[in-house]
C-alpha cells in the first residue's frame, strides 16, 4: 500500500484563533519570507518576532504572515525527532507568549507533483516578463496530487517548484493528532 501524504495548513476558520503578524529579525525588519521557502539553511542574525495582529488563544501550530509556519517546542520537538534532516527551527518570540515557539523552515523540496493527477497546473513561460528566471515552475496549482513514488523518505517536504505549501507524511499527521496539536488541518494530496 503507497505511503499518504497531506497538506498541513493553518486552521484558519476557527473563529477564536489568534493571527500572527509579520516575522521581523533583530533589528525590526521584516524577514524575506521567501528566504525561508527555498528548501535551504537560513541564518537568523539574531533573534526573531513576531506579532499577535489579532488576539486569541495560542496554537501551536499556525502561520505569521507570507505563510511562514510558527509552531510550539512541543511540536518542534516532534519533528526533530521524526524528521531531523528535514526541517530547521529558528528560535522566534511572539508577542506577549512566554512559552518557546520556532519557526519551522522546511528543507527537504520533493519533485513530486503529479501533474495528470491534479485538478489543473500552470506553468511560468520562459517569457514571462515579470518571472522570467521562474520559468518551467508552476505559477499555480489546483487540486494538488503527488505522486508517493517520488517521495522518498521526506517526511516534511515542500514540493518542487510550488513551494506555497508544506506537505507531510501520514507518520507526522498521526503524531501531531496523537499529541492534540492545536491549529493544524490536514488535506490528503
Amino acid at each position: 500500500m503507497p505511503k499518504l501524504y497531506f497538506k498541513l495548513r493553518d486552521d484558519i476558520y476557527r473563529r477564536d484563533r489568534w493571527e500572527l503578524g509579520t516575522l521581523k529579525d533583530a533589528t525590526g525588519t521584516d524577514v524575506d519570507s521567501w528566504m525561508l521557502k527555498r528548501g535551504q539553511p537560513v541564518e537568523s542574525g539574531g533573534p526573531l518576532s513576531v506579532p499577535i495582529d489579532r488576539p486569541g488563544p495560542p496554537m501551536d501550530f499556525s502561520f505569521a504572515s507570507f505563510d511562514l509556519p510558527v509552531v510550539h517546542a512541543r511540536v518542534a520537538t516532534l519533528r526533530q525527532e521524526l524528521a531531523p534532516s528535514d526541517v530547521q527551527l529558528l528560535p522566534v518570540k511572539v508577542a506577549s507568549q512566554r512559552e518557546k515557539r520556532y519557526v519551522l523552515n522546511v528543507l527537504r523540496t520533493v519533485k513530486c507533483i503529479d501533474d495528470a493527477a491534479c485538478s489543473e497546473v500552470q506553468y511560468y513561460a520562459p517569457g514571462d516578463m515579470w518571472w522570467p528566471e521562474r520559468a518551467g515552475e508552476y505559477r499555480a496549482v489546483h487540486g494538488l496530487r503527488i505522486d508517493p513514488s517520488k517521495v522518498g523518505d521526506a517526511q516534511v517536504f515542500r514540493p518542487w517548484g510550488w513551494p506555497v505549501v508544506i506537505l507531510v507524511s501520514e507518520d507526522i499527521k498521526s503524531a501531531l493528532e496523537r499529541i492534540g496539536a492545536t491549529g493544524t488541518v490536514f488535506t490528503e494530496v
